[in-house]
């Protein structure tokens, strides 16, 4: 309910709810700060700002570094309900995840492939690996490469449970591939479970500062843009209030802020 969109939507159900009371009132103002609100969200560059700063902390990866001995690719891009319902693995966001490591396992025919995707519902027996499995193997990768941890719900377990997998040795290169603006909270994570990553963002949403000053044709996008941008921030604080990051952002070379 913390996120934008719902949040909104509550406070409008909610004046609605008021106007048939004696506070009506409150309820009339409610209902139009609720939709002047989404209007902002879904329309403004606001989604655009809360992304930015997130998707520009880590630099692409710089391939001349050398050749990697393993990816760890985190999972969010399979959904694996529907992909058990139609008997194939159905990709419905950033798909860029799946698309980059199957090229980089292409380019580097050694590197070992960790996927750490498992379910987020606590009584689903589907996990995304499974299907992320077959995919790899589709697209020309040979299953002796590949290692599928499929019991991770969040990003803390994709680092703690990536980690014992991958088991990486003194001196060995793995690669992190995660979206853009998900990189600062999944460095900060995989910090903490002692496994050192190099970041390889994919999945930009934010073309660059212009899109700062850029109107959202579709109110739909927008919404997502600050709803994504939002989830993540607050991922932020909560992970280091908590105490499971040590920095609250993340950067480059331990640098956080």
């Amino acid at each position: 309910m913390l996120l934008p969109t719902n949040l909104l939507i509550g406070i409008g159900f909610l004046g609605a709810l008021l106007l048939a009371t004696r506070l009506a009132r409150l309820g009339r103002r409610l209902l139009v700060a609720s939709i002047v609100l989404l209007g902002i969200s879904g329309f403004s560059p606001l989604g655009n700002w809360l992304l930015y700063p997130l998707e520009s902390r880590f630099p692409p990866w710089d391939p001349a570094q050398g050749t990697p001995d393993g990816m760890v690719v985190l999972g969010g891009s399979i959904e694996p309900d529907a992909s058990m319902a139609h008997g194939v693995p159905v990709v419905r966001a950033s798909a860029d995840r799946l698309i980059t490591a199957a090229a980089l396992a292409h380019r580097y025919p050694n590197a070992r492939i960790v996927f750490s995707g498992g379910s987020p519902r606590l009584l689903s027996d589907t996990r995304e690996a499974d299907y992320a499995a077959e995919l790899f193997e589709s697209l020309g990768i040979s299953p002796e490469r590949l290692t599928m941890e499929r019991r991770a719900r969040n990003t803390q377990e994709n680092a703690e449970f990536g980690k014992v997998l991958a088991a990486p040795k003194t001196g060995e290169r793995w690669l992190l591939l995660t979206s853009a603006y998900h990189m600062p909270r999944a460095v900060g994570l995989f910090r903490m479970a002692g496994f050192a990553v190099e970041p390889y963002p994919v999945d930009w949403r934010v073309a660059g500062p212009a899109d700062l000053l850029k109107l959202h044709v579709f109110f739909v996008e927008g919404l997502r843009r600050v709803d994504i941008g939002t989830r993540e921030w607050l991922g932020l604080a909560a992970y280091w209030i908590s105490g499971k990051t040590s920095e609250f952002f993340p950067g480059p070379d331990g640098r956080g802020g």
